[in-house]
């Protein structure tokens, strides 16, 4: 099999799963997050023909491939900003909301236009829902990159 073939086929059936709701993803344990990044590795050096012992770093990078823990971050950042764009349904959108939206006193950061309001949460469980994941992630995304 040509190295071609064999990443079309690993992204057909292996990363469209890892990708698959993998913004529920969001706040998972490190043990998890290291058993999904290992069929991710895997995958790379099916494609790559990298043996076990070689660092996985720049092959994930030479696919332009990354990690899964950043994978879900991106998909997360990428439902904030079709949120804003309203791109997504009224449930989602509802869950995002501007600063200057909020807030009802001026703050340098409302000036912006970029910050979103982080609801304050009592349990770990709410800290993984979007509506305080999706303005944590794109909060922590660079203004630059926002646009």
């Amino acid at each position: 099999m040509t190295t071609a073939a064999a990443r079309t086929a690993v992204q057909a059936f292996i990363c469209c799963r890892l990708d698959y709701c993998n913004s529920l993803l969001y706040g998972m344990s490190d043990g998890l997050f290291r058993k999904i990044q290992s069929i991710q590795n895997a995958a790379a050096r099916l494609v790559t023909g990298t043996r076990r012992c070689d660092h996985i770093t720049p092959v994930l990078r030479q696919l332009l491939w990354l990690p899964v823990r950043l994978r879900v971050d991106y998909t997360v950042a990428c439902l904030v900003h079709q949120s804003l764009a309203g791109l997504t349904p009224a449930y989602l959108a509802d869950d995002v909301r501007l600063v200057t939206d909020t807030d009802r006193r001026p703050l340098r950061s409302a000036a912006v236009r970029t910050c979103l309001h982080v609801p304050r949460t009592h349990n770990s469980f709410g800290d993984r829902s979007f509506s305080a994941a999706g303005p944590r992630v794109w909060n922590s995304v660079p203004p630059h990159d926002k646009t």
